[in-house]
């Protein structure tokens, strides 16, 4: 489980310790992370699963991974094993407790039964049209099915006939039998099981008919024992229903799970629905779940976000009874810190502009010695030769009074190196700069005695003729903007066409030749990059994880 994860008082932390102090749950706290298995998981996962595994840790109990596999038509074994990884990812552990809704599928389909034997529960034959015009409104309250005044025997006979899929899809569904006047309309007689002539994952076609969520979980979490259901906030109006069915089925009040809601995660510029992630991949518009540009926790870890930057935003933001939109500045604020101190310093050029000494001897080749880490510690040797690559921008011809890198007539260090002038600028016929011709002081070698003499700017630079190509892929938010509304019925219109460019000129020092996917470095003055997956020896692609401006940090300050 993960060491530094820690779940700070929370108002669910203070109800676990009230109801420890009343003498609840003595066999000790135990809570479960459910996802449905049709999909991958994105950031606001993360949160839950750290708040689901981090409460069971500072309560010294235990958390489930428990499949919600009740819907087999988006389900899928890929999910499942991408949703393992994930949670592995993040540094928790469920031990030996990874349990599935469709373990419980006998029971549940048992736990109807005795509903409809208590007249709790009935078979409707209305279609979905119809059950929306028989609900009622917020302000109006449902009529009754014609087909509730069912008598028990009826509808045992049905459901049972149901079960041996004798009626096609939609064609009969089961309901509870509430109060179709409640003023929660979800205790209007929600629907409890479907018909869905589908393959499951795992069962097969053992099954026709399926149980809703709403039915499926507060029975699973009593099965397993759970103590606190931490659910979203959007389920507080579905907790009556909850508690509705476990009283219903005669489950003790003072063992009985205890459902608690709290708000999802909403971060700036970041599409928040799986509904949407799904469509965004099957649409195209990315490259698939782990596309270094969606809010999936495969496409972080693709792009080089680390475990325990994640698990540092999940506990700074907090647990919170009302929903808030958070800066994604702040997200990207944890990664920085975290990177700063484990990432290995390199140069890179993305844009090159050759450089040419003219007064270094052409044939010859020297290692500068390079600190790898300003913390850490640790060298390695970069070559110096004849003919460098600088950034493009890193030179202007024309420049202002404040501009402190290459210009004509100017002098600047190189990283680890010389400081070397600016003598002559050449161009093509067209007018565009080519190269620049510079001279070098000999005496300011860096980490020489006679090294002492100072400009004002310091450029990262790297060997014309030792400079591996590699290609870097540079990433804006998926959304335009911040003000974009990720729940538009259009939000397709709304991606950002730019957020992601590619560039194939990039030069790096030949220290990272070769380099396991997954690697971080900082680029000097650049931003912190991580090898790609698909990286290889012959072909270096690099995916930049963040800039190094912290947009979050400054606003603090200020």
């Amino acid at each position: 489980m993960a060491e530094n994860m820690i779940i700070a008082s929370n108002f669910i932390q203070n109800a676990i310790d009230e109801d420890l102090k009343n003498g609840k749950y003595s066999e000790g706290i135990h809570t479960r992370f459910p996802p449905e298995p049709n999909g991958y998981l994105h950031i606001g996962h993360a949160k839950s699963i750290c708040l689901n595994f981090g409460l069971a840790k500072k309560n010294n109990g235990m958390c489930n991974l428990r499949f919600d596999d009740t819907n087999p038509t988006k389900e899928d074994v890929e999910y499942v094993d991408s949703i393992q990884d994930d949670v592995k990812w993040l540094g928790f552990t469920w031990d030996d407790r990874m349990f599935y809704a469709s373990n419980y599928f006998d029971k549940l389909f048992e736990c109807a039964m005795e509903l409809i034997k208590a007249g709790k529960a009935y078979v409707c034959d209305l279609n979905a049209e119809q059950m929306r015009q028989y609900r009622g409104t917020l302000t109006e309250p449902g009529q009754d099915s014609p087909y509730r005044s069912r008598s028990i025997e009826e509808n045992l006979d049905l459901f049972m006939r149901m079960q041996k899929g004798e009626f096609a899809d939609g064609e009969r569904v089961l309901r509870a039998k509430i109060d179709m006047a409640a003023p929660n309309i979800n205790l209007r007689d929600p629907i409890l099981y479907r018909i869905s002539h589908t393959a499951h994952h795992r069962t097969g076609t053992t099954w026709c008919i399926y149980p809703m969520y709403d039915f499926a979980h507060p029975i699973s979490d009593a099965v397993e024992g759970i103590t606190h259901s931490i659910c979203t906030l959007e389920f507080e109006d579905h907790r009556p229903l909850y508690d509705w069915l476990l009283e219903s089925l005669g489950y003790d009040v003072a063992k009985r799970p205890r459902q608690i809601e709290f708000a999802r995660l909403n971060i700036t510029d970041t599409v928040m629905s799986k509904r949407k992630l799904r469509q965004l991949v099957e649409g195209g518009y990315v490259t698939g779940w782990d596309d270094p540009r969606m809010p999936t926790i495969s496409g972080l870890r693709r792009r080089g976000y680390t475990p325990e930057a994640i698990r540092d935003f999940c506990d700074r933001i907090g647990v919170a009874k009302s929903n808030s939109l958070v800066d994604v500045a702040m997200l990207e604020h944890c990664v920085r810190e975290d990177l700063n101190e484990r990432a290995d310093r390199i140069m890179a050029v993305l844009q090159p502009l050759k450089v040419v000494i003219t007064n270094y001897p052409a044939d010859e080749c020297e290692y500068m010695m390079a600190e790898n880490h300003p913390h850490k510690g640790g060298h390695r040797f970069v070559p110096f030769t004849r003919e460098i690559y600088i950034e493009q921008e890193d030179f202007m011809e024309e420049a202002p009074k404040k501009f402190f890198r290459l210009k004509p007539g100017g002098e600047v260090r190189l990283k680890h190196a010389f400081i070397i002038k600016c003598e002559e600028v050449i161009k093509d016929t067209a007018g565009q700069i080519v190269e620049l011709h510079c001279t070098y002081d000999v005496d300011t070698k860096s980490g020489s005695a006679n090294s002492g003499r100072k400009v004002k700017g310091t450029l990262h630079w790297v060997s014309a003729k030792f400079a591996v190509p590699a290609e870097v892929h540079l990433y804006d938010y998926l959304l335009k903007t911040e003000e974009n509304s990720v729940e538009s019925t259009n939000f397709i219109d709304e991606l950002n066409p730019n957020s992601l460019e590619i560039i194939n000129t990039c030069m790096i020092e030949p220290s990272v030749a070769w380099t396991a996917p997954g690697t971080r470095y900082q680029f000097l003055r650049q931003g912190y990059f991580c090898v790609d997956k698909d990286s290889t020896k012959e072909h270096l692609v690099f995916n930049r994880i963040v800039g190094l401006r912290d947009s979050w940090a400054k606003a603090k300050k200020v």
